[in-house]
């Protein structure tokens, strides 16, 4: 039996399309081994959302390389869309694609193997029109699957690389959407996260249906018990999509919504298309609506002119609005980005203490938000079993909870009376 092996650098997106490209390979009887092991394939799905992304992507290729120089190299994802050139310098690369195509990987290792010529299949990204059709059914060993139903971004925020690395928008058709989901429930799958390069951008190619009748068609599934929205914009939480939330019985309590920064000023030279005051106004839209909602964002610290009095206000920012969670990244220079050319770059130490003291801010307010629900019951969905023996799963608002169990079902969901929560951990006990 043949042995692959995968490498995934970023985000969750190049998780879903290795699981995907997965499925081909077992098709042919491929054996999937750690990237660690030597294989008779490796595929390297690429990062290049930062200079550093490119750097580990080139890191990892030469890895998988020195492992096993005879095996088959499969380069695919971002890095190798933009930058195919550096790509095809790398000896040892047998077959490099980018963001598209990938559903005929399998014809072009057979190619590979009966040739033993290169082949590079790297298409104008700007031209593709059409969703790349691949899928999986099957997530081994999860409870919660991530479905990607939507390509591309149409916003080119001046911090960002991926419309030139990924395309303008492009939505799966949504029978295809319901199919998948329909496969997954039937594999034992309990909760499905939805997700994309602008996820909430669903349906914008499309004319008569939008994300918001994604939704409600998904709702309709026999079995599925959660829906998660991996990420959406704040424009794209319209009057539609609130009423769609607030009747179903299954999309989560739990909405990752990016703010970025906490000033209009920096706002503005992020070329992000809301100011501050319309950010706040939905958020109390959403609270009224769905008042222990948790609602996570991301933050980028250090943007180019990101002034100490204008840190101190996304700061404040933070705090007003009262993120149960954050994702802080530190600005990083993307070449052939506007924010890489601006003046005002923030020096790294500079960087790294912002980063720091909103790190504290989101530890406190995480736990504050979590400490809430103390002597409270919530649905549990337990995912897996620690190193301890305990069970691990997550509520409906994202709260991950560690259940005082030792005999429990992983891929169920249990009603958990919240006990106790400390700087680590939640901690519940199941109520039968």
């Amino acid at each position: 039996m043949k042995k692959v092996a995968f490498k995934v650098l970023g985000c969750k997106v190049n998780t879903y399309e290795v699981e995907a490209v997965y499925e081909e390979f077992k098709k042919e009887n491929y054996q999937k081994v750690s990237e660690k092991e030597v294989a008779d394939v490796y595929v390297i799905n690429t990062c290049s959302v930062t200079n550093t992304g490119d750097k580990k992507s080139r890191q990892a290729i030469r890895k998988c390389i020195r492992l096993n120089p005879d095996a088959i190299i499969v380069v695919m994802g971002c890095y190798s869309q933009l930058q195919t050139k550096d790509v095809q310098d790398i000896e040892g690369v047998d077959i490099i694609l980018g963001t598209q195509g990938r559903e005929h990987l399998m014809d072009y290792i057979k190619e590979y193997e009966s040739e033993r010529k290169r082949i590079v299949k790297v298409d104008d990204i700007m031209k593709q029109k059409n969703f790349e059709d691949i899928k999986t059914y099957k997530y081994e060993n999860k409870t919660r699957a991530f479905l990607k139903i939507q390509e591309g971004c149409n916003n080119f925020c001046t911090f960002c690389i991926i419309p030139w690395a990924r395309g303008l928008m492009r939505s799966q058709d949504p029978k295809k959407v319901i199919k998948q989901v329909e496969e997954l429930v039937l594999q034992g799958v309990k909760e499905v996260v939805l997700t994309g390069i602008h996820t909430g951008g669903y349906g914008e190619d499309f004319e008569n249906y939008d994300f918001s009748d994604l939704l409600m068609d998904l709702e309709k599934i026999d079995g599925l018990k959660r829906i998660r929205i991996s990420s959406i914009e704040i424009t794209q939480l319209d009057e539609k999509f609130i009423n769609v939330f607030k009747n179903s019985h299954k999309i989560v309590n739990h909405l990752h919504v990016p703010i970025q920064a906490g000033s209009d000023e920096i706002l503005k030279l992020m070329r992000r298309n809301y100011n501050l005051l319309e950010f706040k106004e939905k958020i109390s839209e959403l609270r009224t609506v769905f008042n222990d909602i948790s609602l996570t964002t991301d933050i980028i610290v250090g943007f180019p002119n990101e002034t100490e009095e204008l840190f101190n206000k996304t700061v404040q920012t933070v705090k007003e609005i009262g993120f149960s969670d954050l994702h802080i990244f530190p600005y990083s220079k993307r070449n052939g980005t506007i924010a890489a050319r601006m003046e005002g770059q923030i020096p790294e130490e500079e960087k790294k203490r912002r980063v720091n003291v909103l790190m504290s801010v989101a530890k406190e307010q995480n736990f504050n938000y979590n400490k809430q629900f103390i002597d409270d019951i919530l649905d549990v969905l337990i995912e897996r079993k620690n190193k301890y023996g305990y069970y691990e799963g997550y509520t409906s608002n994202y709260i991950k909870v560690i259940v005082d169990e030792k005999d429990l079902d992983l891929g169920e969901i249990y009603n958990v009376l919240i006990t106790n929560i400390n700087e680590k951990n939640v901690i519940g006990k199941i109520i039968r």
